[in-house]
């Protein structure tokens, strides 16, 4: 004699007591067609478990992660170069179930490196970035290349992770007892996105800054000058597209 199966409704699966859909369904004795049903709902059910545990472990993250140091030294002053930073929360990462890689991808003039930051319970995100060789300097092809994607490596695992980084002090400043607060990476990063996002000319703008602003690289924009630098950006970015049009 056929055995009479109670039909399982979905809801029912959706209790503190079933481990996951499918395990609910075999055990209420579901039949082949109710099961493959429920193996959509499976999926469903655990790609939303990933979820938010990666969003648990990325609150944690943030919570525990220190500010970066900047250790690297360029011209007059320090930055946060992407080895420094891996060093300082490789092991929070993995305390916390983060991995991280990068992808590249080369269209025509663009370089594209997009960081996957992957939770060890299957989710993962990314942030990409786009932008021109860096043929500052007497850098070959091969050069700019690497150069540009070292810069995006570092700034799309600072833009996934929200890290910030210190302040650094030049020796001026060091001198006279001051810590000079220069932007922060978030910061820098919406100045380069700006000026790559629109076409604009990279080294005409350190060039600027250079001789407006007396620093040698983005990261070193004192935070008092940020509103001037993102307005003459604003109005360089105006005037290309009257000239375009």
């Amino acid at each position: 004699m056929a055995k009479n199966l109670k039909t399982v409704e979905p809801t029912e699966l959706a209790t503190p007591q079933a481990a996951n859909p499918m395990q609910a369904a075999i055990q209420a004795g579901a039949s082949p067609a109710e099961l493959l049903q429920f193996m959509e709902l499976q999926e469903r059910w655990e790609a939303n478990e990933a979820r938010k545990a990666y969003t648990a472990a990325m609150t944690q993250f943030r919570a525990d992660c220190p500010t970066i140091l900047k250790t690297e030294k360029a011209h007059n002053s320090t930055y946060a170069g992407l080895a420094g930073t891996l060093s300082q929360i490789k092991t929070l990462m993995s305390g916390c179930g983060f991995s991280h890689s990068w992808r590249t991808q080369q269209d025509g003039n663009g370089i594209t490196v997009t960081c996957v930051i992957t939770h060890s319970q299957g989710h993962s995100e990314e942030t990409s970035l786009t932008a021109p060789p860096d043929t500052s300097g007497s850098k070959n092809n091969i050069q700019a290349l690497g150069s540009t994607c070292s810069y995006l490596e570092r700034y799309t695992l600072v833009a996934a992770l929200g890290l910030t980084s210190s302040d650094s002090i030049d020796d001026d400043g060091q001198a006279a007892g001051q810590v000079v607060a220069r932007i922060t990476d978030e910061q820098a990063l919406t100045i380069h996105s700006m000026i790559t996002d629109n076409d604009l000319n990279l080294d005409r703008f350190m060039g600027w800054i250079k001789s407006s602003l007396k620093v040698g690289s983005i990261e070193d924009i004192n935070v008092n000058a940020y509103p001037h630098v993102l307005e003459k950006i604003k109005t360089t970015i105006k005037a290309k597209q009257n000239a375009d049009g």
